[in-house]
């Protein structure tokens, strides 16, 4: 359940990111969405997406592997299963070792590739995040996840409708909620959840959830 309260949980103390970064990191990701160019120390997801709208129909006519086949637009297992994979959908620890070598995208999800992504709707995109929001809302924030969650958030137009700008509230909630909760101080994941945060608050324009630059 997301909190109702109006603005984020703050982040664990020393943690709390810069403005000077979320300024990098909303500039970064205005560039991933128009082509332009990246200022110095890029988030940890942009350098999956160069000129996102820019190629998109360049990417849109490029053959998908055989291997790929994009779930239908209303079966969210079948995303929730695409996105993150075999391995965190079913939350099985490791790969067993008699596992054959090479990447099996159904265990580990298959990247938001450029191919990928290009091919869906505004309404599949708001789907889709709207099933692993969902998702998020019960589990532990992957790699997998903070991945796809950044492409969709590339793809969202401006303006939101009305279900976007819901979804990406709750989204914003729920990472400082887990960043809240992170006990190890990982830093690679909360600088992860830092970045949806910043770029739900600063980006799309809620700024009632922003971090209190530290």
């Amino acid at each position: 359940m997301f909190s109702q309260i109006s603005g984020c949980q703050p982040a664990p103390e020393g943690y709390s990111p810069t403005l000077k970064w979320q300024q990098q990191q909303v500039a970064n990701f205005s560039a991933v969405r128009q082509g332009g160019k990246f200022s110095e120390g890029g988030d940890l997801y942009h350098c999956i997406y160069t000129s996102l709208n820019k190629h998109r129909n360049h990417w849109r006519s490029q053959h998908l592997d055989s291997n790929v086949t994009m779930p239908k637009s209303e079966d969210e297992e079948g995303w929730k299963k695409f996105c993150l994979g075999e391995r965190v959908y079913s939350e099985i620890d490791a790969l067993s070792d008699n596992e054959n070598l090479g990447i099996d995208y159904m265990k580990v999800g298959f990247p938001p590739l450029l191919s990928i992504v290009s091919r869906m709707n505004q309404a599949t995109v708001t789907s889709v995040l709207e099933y692993l929001i969902a998702w998020f809302g019960e589990k532990k924030f992957t790699p997998e996840l903070g991945r796809w969650l950044y492409a969709l958030l590339a793809c969202l137009e401006k303006p939101l409708l009305p279900e976007a700008h819901s979804l990406i509230r709750q989204l914003a909630r729920r990472c400082a909620e887990v960043r809240a909760l992170e006990e190890s101080k990982n830093e690679e994941q909360i600088s992860a959840l830092n970045l949806i945060i910043c770029l739900v608050s600063r980006y799309f324009d809620q700024r009632d959830l922003a971090d209190e630059p530290s």
